[in-house]
């Protein structure tokens, strides 16, 4: 797992799409510009829906893991 800290932490499991989506969207407002998002899905379509969401959004995502069926996602807020 990568050494990141995050300032917030989303979990976002057991939810199918769009719901994480639709929770980082709301998340990622709530901190503060450069601060760091990481969520935590299990929706096995939310590699490409994150990727997809953070090109459209413009806020850069750092890294992502996938381990026994979770996926951890870092964001950070760029506007």
């Amino acid at each position: 797992m990568p050494d990141i800290q995050a300032d917030e932490v989303l979990d976002c499991s057991g939810l199918l799409c769009p719901m994480p989506v639709v929770k980082t969207s709301a998340a990622i407002k709530k901190i503060e510009v450069g601060q760091i998002l990481e969520m935590i899905a299990t929706d096995p379509g939310a590699p490409p829906d994150m990727e997809a969401w953070a090109r459209q959004t413009g806020h850069e995502l750092i890294d992502q893991t996938a381990e026994n069926g979770t996926f951890r996602f870092w964001f950070r807020r760029t506007k």
